[in-house]
């Protein structure tokens, strides 16, 4: 008798399955509640701040400006990202829904890796934007126009599919697989990769060279950017001049430091991590540098930026103040 999610062709003890079982946290299984807790509160942080933040944003016009047009881009790719895995988590850790179809973990796969090359490419605009805000400022209406912006987040798209596509087309060339139970919470590509029954270099090597030309190459120019902007804040005569830049830009350092560090970490030691790290860490990374991120950008972007604070505090004076015909 065949189990679920197996196609009725295995040859020596290989097969093409037909959908995956996720496990979760290998280690962990005890404290699934507790973890499907922490999914679903780091979720709905991350659906309301960055909801708040969008409405804030589009309800006013003083805010249509390439800064908060970044902001708000961010805010919908993080609600964006944030979807594409915790309601699957959430099936996983709470209702023990492990089993996701062949092309559906294909297409999670997909859209997950997308939208964190989006956060990646959107992070490195920001610092840009405030590149040209601080170090050239009487150009930056002239450099930053909504057709540069376009230009760049189409860039981004295109990016994204060029890079990613081939992840998809190659695991569906793979003659076998081992096994479909993954040891993840999520349709993540190596682990997908490493239960095929085939030789998986190529599926490796074009995963780390995409998080290099992705990752790499926006954590580089976003580390330039910040360079410049803190050698010219040093030559800024005013000591609450260079105290006020530098804590607005202290804390957007920590957010994409956080990310890309995790990131790579991710994706390194799924290739040569091997026995030294305990699997739960790393699956407990894995989870909280897609899970996280989103749920504090809307703090540290939008909350820590003071137009964006004043608006929210307007919005929330008029929801408690009673209506006055």
């Amino acid at each position: 008798m065949i189990s679920r999610g197996i196609q009725n062709n295995k040859v020596n003890g290989t097969f093409y399955p037909t959908s995956f079982i996720l496990v979760g946290i290998p280690g962990l299984e005890g404290a699934y509640k507790w973890v499907g807790a922490v999914v679903c509160s780091c979720y709905v942080l991350a659906l309301l701040g960055n909801t708040m933040l969008l409405t804030v944003i589009s309800a006013s016009s003083g805010l249509h400006k390439p800064m908060f047009i970044f902001l708000s881009m961010l805010a919908s790719n993080d609600a964006l990202l944030s979807t594409s895995i915790a309601p699957q988590m959430l099936s996983v850790f709470w209702f023990q829904k492990r089993y996701i179809h062949f092309e559906s973990c294909l297409l999670q796969m997909f859209f997950l890796h997308s939208f964190t090359s989006l956060e990646s490419g959107l992070l490195l605009g920001m610092s840009f934007d405030r590149y040209i805000a601080i170090c050239q400022p009487l150009r930056y209406g002239s450099i930053m126009t909504n057709t540069i912006i376009v230009k760049l987040v189409i860039f981004l798209l295109l990016r994204a599919v060029t890079l990613l596509s081939p992840f998809i087309i190659l695991i569906q060339r793979f003659p076998a697989f081992r096994t479909n139970i993954v040891p993840h919470s999520y349709c993540e590509h190596m682990a997908i990769v490493k239960l095929a029954a085939a030789d998986i270099r190529i599926n490796s090597a074009l995963g780390l060279a995409a998080a290099f030309m992705i990752l790499g190459v926006d954590l580089l120019f976003i580390l330039v950017s910040y360079c410049a902007i803190f050698h010219a804040v040093f030559s800024l005569p005013s000591k609450d001049a260079r105290l006020k830049t530098f804590n607005t830009c202290i804390p957007h350092m920590c957010i994409f430091l956080s990310f890309h560090g995790l990131a790579f970490f991710t994706f390194l030691s799924h290739r040569y991590g091997g026995k030294r790290i305990p699997p739960y860490v790393h699956l407990i990374l894995a989870d909280t540098y897609l899970l996280v991120p989103p749920m504090l950008n809307p703090i540290i972007y939008g909350v820590k930026t003071k137009l964006i604070r004043e608006q929210v505090w307007k919005a929330l004076h008029k929801c408690q103040s009673p209506h006055v015909k």
